[in-house]
């Protein structure tokens, strides 16, 4: 895979075309298509689907919820009692931290994301502290470690999917374990019956076919914390760890599209642009747009969020000069002042590449 002249790091590829494994995962996983961004709530079928192993088949008569590790008084419970809790209903917006991959060059062999890794549900669930505070927590813990059922081999570690928070953000309140998704039960492949649901964060951090919470006194170092999810330059790096979704806005393509390429096409004459802004460091206060590849930049209307951590919607009008081709982008500020690079900023594992969106538009004659 890799050029024997100028050889690439192990995973990854210089070549453009996708691979055999990309394939794969591409027909296991499906982004959203851009269009459904004219929903306020993904309808749950074109929601962002990754599963990293594979899907489990769980009795919920059977199944437990244990709770364990640094506490005072470990805790099994059923759906049945996680249900009777007090619960609540919020949108939030999931972001895959693979999403925009690839467009990396060279890029990590993974799967391929390109804009359509995301999605924005109504999730019902309860809070997760209070039920970690019932089980006393003891003074020393650090880490909290959520354990999937899914199992597979990763990074030649033969593992459940499991992922931990720190001690300081398991206790947000917007933390949930969440049974309900836009008004049913969780389906299959999004977790049923419960899964972790942490708002803000990139979408690895929602542990599915969530079986066991154990609290830690020491940090968490399995598979998914230590070696995946993290910024590297090189493989023998440590790296940083990635946590919150940083700002992103998106489109949806206007006009009709070409269908290999996805070229739109449209009339002349005046055009409503929309689209969606979100990230998990605050509020989204500024959408631009440009017409012209990047290079001048206009401000779009934006509209406040659903919740704090559901995503913004956002309008422009555009009325083309004439016909021809065009460059349409979009960028996003946040409160915090992060902004949308332009252009890519590269790592290993292609995570929380968030340079601009660029819909190559024809106006016709």
């Amino acid at each position: 895979m890799a050029d024997p002249i100028s050889p690439l790091p192990a995973g990854l590829t210089g070549d453009p075309g996708i691979t055999r494994e990309e394939l794969q995962l591409a027909t296991r996983n499906h982004g959203m298509p851009l269009e459904a961004l004219r929903w306020p709530v993904t309808p749950t079928g074109m929601h962002y689907l990754l599963i990293h192993y594979d899907v489990p088949m769980v009795d919920p008569a059977t199944w437990r919820l244990e709770i364990g590790g640094a506490v005072r008084r470990p805790r099994s419970l059923t759906l049945d009692e996680l249900r009777a809790r007090p619960s609540v209903t919020r949108p939030v917006t999931l972001e895959c931290a693979g999403n925009g991959r690839a467009r990396l060059s060279p890029r990590a062999v993974s799967q391929p994301w390109l804009l359509e890794a995301v999605g924005t549900s109504a999730w019902t669930g309860t809070p997760l502290w209070p039920l970690l505070d019932e089980a006393g927590v003891s003074d020393g813990a650090v880490d909290v470690v959520f354990t999937g059922l899914d199992e597979g081999v990763e990074g030649g570690v033969e593992q459940r999917y499991a992922r931990a928070l720190p001690v300081g953000e398991a206790r947000r309140g917007e933390v949930l374990l969440v049974w309900g998704m836009n008004g049913a039960d969780l389906p299959p492949q999004h977790g049923f019956p419960l899964r972790l649901l942490v708002p803000g964060w990139y979408g690895m951090t929602s542990v599915k076919w969530l079986s066991v919470i154990s609290v830690a006194t020491t940090p968490y170092r399995g598979y998914q914390q230590a070696r995946a999810y993290r910024w590297r330059s090189s493989p023998d790096e440590d790296g940083e760890p990635v946590t919150r979704i940083v700002p992103r806005s998106l489109m949806a393509p206007p006009g009709i599209p070409e269908f290999l390429s996805r070229r739109r096409f449209l009339p002349p004459g005046p055009c409503e642009l929309r689209g969606r802004a979100w990230s998990g460091t605050g509020p989204v206060v500024r959408v631009e747009v440009s017409a012209d590849g990047g290079r001048t930049w206009s401000d779009a209307e934006v509209e406040p969020a659903a919740a704090e951590f559901a995503w913004h919607s956002w309008r422009y009008r555009w009325e083309p000069p004439g016909p021809g081709d065009y460059t349409l982008c979009c960028r996003a500020t946040d409160a915090a002042g992060r902004r949308q690079p332009t252009e890519p900023r590269w790592n290993l594992g292609g995570y929380a590449d968030n340079d601009v969106q660029r819909v190559e538009v024809t106006v016709t004659a």
